[in-house]
This record gives structure tokens, sequence and C-alpha cells, in this order.
């Protein structure tokens, strides 16, 4: 069997912390701050997230408080990585029969994944073709011959059978056809039907006739299996190794040695290469479609998209009922605001200080806090000095950041005494003068407002290989587009300076507007990929991307689907 293990076992699922779309700095640091609180007195696993990049002032805040930006979760909708199973036996085209039913039989399943050195997927093996390897269709002819066929090695023969290798053949590992014989008949007929076969195809199985056995090695054939435990004499052992016989003994009897024969074919011939699979990123509704119209594959893998490389399975049974994500709302209180497919997770519990609105139904009661302060971060705070614990320096940053941002330093109508006090105790332990830290978090600007362009373009850069192409996205994130149209043209060129320098086929700078949740697109390419490029445009090298904000899991995706409907190699 392979021993390949396609991963180690999936960690338990976090319980996640997010805040709302377009995410201010109350929603990101109150997040962070409760996931530390959580984690410190009754949820170990809570980890806070955003499902929207932090704008410019928030990772000043970061930055301040030596925290790493919490990830970004673009949705909770299930995918397939979420419900496939990790820890899943495989087996090799070379395997043989047997192995692969024992395995089959041990776990109690009806279907195999095959998978070659590398992990690579390869095929998938179903018990019904299985068996059909075991038990040949009924005829005459081509049919009995391949009911004696068995492609294996000695060496593979021997391992089924618990052999004792008392003489050695060449080439005992390499696999080949054999044509198995029984020696049922009289030792005149067995030596008749021996001459009329190749010699170095036949593996002839046999009890303690000693004739049958002598005339075999005498005849040079390739392989002997004696059964029941008898052992062959001296001069027929020399005689094999004489002739490059293979002499195997077993303990099973006649009968059970030709059925376990049977087994040593390798499984070659049942591996369907005609199966579905899916990447770890598709949905559970998009594969719940797929399948509606596929009833006869019963387990289904989930494959690396680049490698192909094994990642888990699933079968039918893990949809009706997979495990929802937990989510826990802070500064929000709407399925509106919330990530998307929080509608499908757990919600375990809000955490908020505004109006109570929108459709938030839940299957179980929850914890609900809701208060009439100026700042999730104040109701956090609270929640720390309640449980007589005080938080780390880049926490209590945290605070006094969400705080001073939502009610404007303390200065807007909602602001409360609360806010008040848990703004003077978190700057105390954070070690901040608030006057101080107030000016800087409301100068932290825009990286377009500097203009060093190259900076822009080159601070969060990747490049990518797809379909032929060298490819470079860039992003930058702003609040609004208002520094963006006077440096349009200067970024235009430094992505044509870009493309010279490294010499790319492609350069494009995506400006994304964190509170709109758009994107304006600036592309330096061909002109049959930009024609090609289905988003509104406000002229040939720029196009309004709505709801776009993600590089990795919307533009790239895009960006490569265009690029392989015109792959550069059938140009060359």
């Amino acid at each position: 069997m392979s021993d390949f293990a396609p991963h180690s076992p999936k960690p338990a699922r976090p319980t996640w912390v997010i805040g709302h779309k377009n995410p201010d700095t109350d929603a990101i640091c109150s997040a962070l701050a409760y996931a530390d609180l959580l984690r410190r007195t009754r949820l170990p696993d809570a980890v806070a997230a955003c499902c929207g990049p932090p704008n410019a002032r928030t990772e000043w805040v970061l930055q301040t408080a030596g925290l790493p930006r919490p990830p970004l979760v673009s949705d909770l909708h299930l995918r397939a990585d979420d419900i496939c199973r990790r820890e899943v036996s495989t087996a090799r085209a070379a395997d043989s029969v047997i192995e692969a039913y024992r395995e089959m039989a041990a776990h109690h399943y009806r279907s195999l994944p095959i998978v070659d050195e590398n992990g690579t997927l390869t095929g998938m093996l179903s018990l019904q073709d299985l068996l059909a390897l075991l038990i040949p269709s009924g005829g005459s002819g081509d049919s009995n011959v391949y009911a004696r066929q068995v492609t294996a090695s000695p060496e593979k023969i021997a391992q089924i059978l618990q052999a004792e290798v008392v003489a050695l053949g060449e080439a005992a590992t390499v696999e080949q056809v054999f044509l198995m014989m029984v020696a049922g008949s009289s030792e005149p007929v067995m030596q008749e039907r021996i001459g009329k076969m190749p010699k170095d195809q036949i593996l002839l199985i046999t009890g303690d006739r000693v004739g049958v056995q002598l005339h075999a090695v005498e005849a040079g054939v390739r392989c002997l299996v004696i059964t029941s435990g008898y052992r062959p004499s001296e001069a027929i052992v020399h005689a094999a190794k004489l002739k490059g016989t293979t002499i195997l003994l077993t303990n099973w009897d006649t009968a059970s040695t030709t059925q376990l024969v049977r087994g040593a074919r390798s499984i070659q011939g049942a591996i369907s290469t005609e199966f579905i699979s899916f990447s770890p990123e598709t949905k559970l509704q998009a594969i719940k479609e797929r399948l509606k119209s596929n009833r006869d594959q019963v387990l289904f893998p989930v494959c690396d998209p680049e490698t192909k490389r094994l990642v888990g399975v699933f079968s039918r049974a893990d949809l009706v009922n997979p495990e929802r994500p937990r989510l826990i709302l802070v500064d929000h209180n709407e399925f509106s605001q919330a990530v998307t497919g929080a509608e499908e997770a757990r919600i375990v519990e809000v955490l908020d200080h505004h109006r109570l609105s929108g459709n938030l139904i839940t299957k179980e009661p929850i914890q609900f806090i809701n208060k009439t302060v100026g700042s999730t971060c104040t109701i956090v705070g609270s929640a720390f000095r309640g449980h007589n614990l005080e938080p780390s320096r880049g926490i209590a940053v945290c605070i006094c950041a969400g705080i001073i941002s939502d009610t404007l330093n303390l200065t807007s109508p909602t602001t409360t005494d609360e806010d008040r006090a848990v703004l003077e105790w978190a700057s105390q332990i954070a070690g901040i003068d608030v006057a101080r830290f107030k000016e800087d978090f409301f100068s932290a600007g825009s990286v377009l407002r500097g203009g060093n362009y190259e900076e822009a373009v080159g601070s969060d850069r990747k490049e990518f290989e797809e379909s032929g192409y060298r490819v470079s996205i860039s992003q930058v994130e702003e609040i609004g587009f208002d520094y963006f149209w006077p440096a349009r043209e200067a970024l235009q060129e430094e992505l044509r300076r870009l493309i010279r320098e490294h010499r790319l086929d492609l350069a494009c700078l995506m400006v994304t507007d964190i509170t709109l949740n758009d994107s304006l697109l600036l592309i330096e390419a061909p002109s049959e990929i930009r024609q090609k490029i289905g988003y509104p445009r406000r002229d040939s090298h720029l196009f309004i991307l709505k709801g776009v904000v993600s590089r990795k899991k919307q533009l790239f995706p895009f960006i490569g689907s265009l690029l392989a409907e015109n792959p550069l190699e059938e140009k060359k």
C-alpha cells in the first residue's frame, strides 16, 4: 500500500472573532482584544480575524502595538477543505488486488484514491472494479486465458502468500504477466500442458507431487509454488537454481493459494481516471449542485489545484450535517454587515454598541452584549477589568485606539463616562500620551499621498507565471480614490518601468477603497488582454472593479482566466 499520508490531521477549527465588513479601527481592535480575553478565560481556540483589509490608520495602530495584522477571512462558507477527511488510506497503481481489498475491508471503504510517489492523485479504485479482477467474466477462449493471467512480480506473490523463497530466479522484483496453472491432472497430462505454454510465463501451483515439481524445474518454468508446507528435495532446488526457476513454499493449501495468487494481480487494470474531484476552496453549495447529476461515485477526492496532490476525501454522508464554523460578532449585530457566509456559521456570541437591526437569527441561545457606549473596545476593556485581568501593552494600545477612533477622542455625543474611564485605565497600561496618540493616529495617511510611486507599486507586489506570461500584481489600499487621480499617469509610467526592468509581460496595480469595498485596476498589458476585461472601463488601461478587494482570491484568478484564453505559448 502507499506510504503517502495526504496531510497531517487538520487542526481543530477556531472560534472566529470578527468585526463588520469594511472594518474600521474599532472593529479590528475590539476583535483582537476580545479574542485575547477569551483565550485567557474560557475559549482557548478564539482567533481574531477581519473580513476586510485594515485601513491605513488601523495599520499604524497595529505597528504601534507591535501586533500582526489579523488574518483576512473573506467568507465563512463551508468548503471542501472543511468537510474532507485528511487521514485517508491510499494505494499505488502497483499494489495488488488483495492488498487493496484488505485495506478497503479493514476500514469499510468502497473506494480508494490512487496516488503516485509524490502524493499526486492518479485515479480512483472502486470495490466493484476491484472484484472484477478477482472474478473474471464467464466465457471461453480469450476469457479463459485472462482467467489464468496474473500480472505481478515473484516478490509480490511471495509477499501475498507469506511464502518462503527457497530458490530465486532473476528479476524477482520485476512485474510480469504470468499464466497460472494448477497441477490437478496426471503427470503425463501436466507435462503435455507445460510443453504447450511459454515457460518464462508459467506459474505452476502444486502440492507434494514430486514428479510434477521435477518436470517443472527441468522445463524451466518461471515460478513454482509448492503448497501445504511441503518441501522439495535438494535435487529439485538445485535444478531450479540452474534453470532460473523461482520456488516459493507456502502453508496455504492449493485452493487457497490459487485464490491468493489471483489476488496478487496489480490493480492497474481496475483504476479509473474518470472521476469527480474538488479543489479545497470549492464551496459546499457548489459541491452539492455538481453531485446532483452523479450517483455512481461514492468517494470524492480533494486535491490541490496546482500540484494535484491529494488533500483528503469526503463522501455524500459528510455533506448532510457538516460542522459549522463558530463565530463571534463584534462591533455589529446583523448579517448584512457580517462576514460573508455568517448565516451558515454557528453564531455563539455578539458584542456590540450599535442599535439592533437586521435579521440576525440563531438556532441556539447565545450571549448577546449590547451597551450604550461609544466604542466596542470600551466593552472589552470593561470585561478585562471585570475579570481582574490586565491586558498586554499591545492589547491596551488597541483598546485605546478603538475608543479614540469611535468617539473622536471622547468628543462624540456618543461618549459615556465608561468610555472615559476605560480609556484612562488602558492608556496607563499602554504607556501612551492620549493627546499625542490622537494626533498621530488621525494623521496616519495615504500611501499615494506621499508621491513615492515606485514604493506605491512595489511595496506590496507579487509576480506570477501564468499561461506562459510573467505577471506582476500590486495592491494599495486607500480611503477613497482622491489621491489616485492626480497620480494616475505617474503610476502608469511606473508599471511600464516595472515591465522593462523585470522583463514582464503584464503589470497591474489594484487601488482599493476600503470604505466602499471597490477597486480601480490600472493595467499595462497587450491590447488583446485588455480587451477581454469585462469590468467597466474609464479608459483603455483603467477599469472599475466593484466589490473586488482581494488580489489572491478575486483579481489573480480573474487575470489567470483571461490569460488562459490566450496562452502566450500559442503565439511564440
